[in-house]
């Protein structure tokens, strides 16, 4: 039965590589996005990004856009400069939820980041909200390899039975 069952795959949750603005960075304008990339492409459905001013608005336009390991919120225009924090749950590849934070400051108003592009760095504390998630794979193989047991010991015994049954009609 044990060769029956495959190994499971070691499965890891994908990692935030890095961020647009990065944390902590400073811009000179308020972005039109920020940007995500991680080590595996997540999945879109049940994604979700807030991007925080100070006194916690919501400036996040538009739905979750993921693109490749690319994940882009868009911020809604008129986003006045100070300090924002991005609040980010992401589905990742291998089906479960992780999440994190990163925050960057912007000098002025507008729609553009000034200058060039932000260096990458790794951001964020990625947060495995799933410790509870069950190996599904792994028992719904356990499951068929249970059920084909039970069926092969019904066969055996039925076939005993049989054969009882045929031995004292013989005497």
């Amino acid at each position: 039965a044990a060769i029956m069952i495959p190994a499971a795959a070691a499965q890891a949750h994908d990692v935030l590589e890095a961020t647009t603005p990065s944390d902590g960075s400073t811009v000179g304008t308020v972005p039109e996005q920020i940007t995500m990339t991680f080590n595996n492409t997540p999945t879109a459905i049940g994604s979700e990004i807030l991007i925080k001013d100070s006194a916690g608005t919501n400036w996040a336009n538009g739905p979750v856009d993921i693109v490749d390991h690319v994940v882009t919120q868009g911020i809604k225009p008129g986003a006045a400069a100070g300090k924002y924090t991005v609040q980010w749950r992401i589905v990742s590849s291998d089906s479960h939820p992780i999440e994190g934070t990163f925050s960057f400051t912007a000098n002025g108003t507008g729609t553009k980041v000034a200058g060039p592009a932000q260096t990458p760095t790794a951001a964020g504390t990625a947060t495995d909200t799933s410790s509870a998630a069950l190996p599904w794979g792994g028992i719904i193989a356990g499951v068929i390899v249970v059920l084909a047991i039970i069926t092969g010991l019904a066969m055996v015994r039925r076939q005993l039975k049989s054969t009882e049954k045929r031995d004292s009609q013989d005497l």
